[in-house]
């Protein structure tokens, strides 16, 4: 299974999960592969673009850009290519530091890999700026 990291995130987070999650995809036959769509797609690519090519991977997307779910087209986009959303809402308008993104995908990361293991696609997660993993409802 993939795990995408939105562009609003540092590839470099990505990789280092990448990384870290090889001995665990070892340890439990869960093999998640972590990668960054600024890289794979490259700088500024628009959502409409990614959706559907990373739809085929039943792939789950952390992202803190909210307004994918809050975008009718987009959302709709999202659930017809069956895609995992986790929504990363910021403590302020400033958004997260390199280092609060880190701690936050740290202490979040068993069980975000558990829901994308675990939950029938499509779905939609916000994970609150405290850290709180909450479904959000289908619209």
């Amino acid at each position: 299974m993939k795990i995408y990291v939105d562009e609003n995130i540092s590839p470099y987070l990505a990789k280092g999960f990448h990384e870290l999650q090889i001995p665990n995809n070892k340890k439990n036959g869960h093999s998640f592969e972590v990668l960054s769509i600024k890289e794979v797609f490259g700088q500024g690519v628009a959502d409409e673009v990614w959706i559907p090519v990373v739809g085929p991977d039943k792939a789950v997307i952390i992202t803190q850009d909210i307004n994918i779910q809050r975008t009718r087209h987009q959302r709709e986009l999202c659930e017809k290519h069956g895609l995992g959303m986790i929504f990363i809402a910021a403590p302020s308008k400033k958004g997260f530091s390199y280092w609060e993104m880190v701690k936050l995908l740290v202490k979040k990361w068993e069980e975000i890999t558990h829901i994308a293991h675990k939950e029938k696609l499509p779905f939609a997660y916000r994970c609150t700026a405290k850290g709180d993993l909450v479904p959000l409802s289908a619209k």
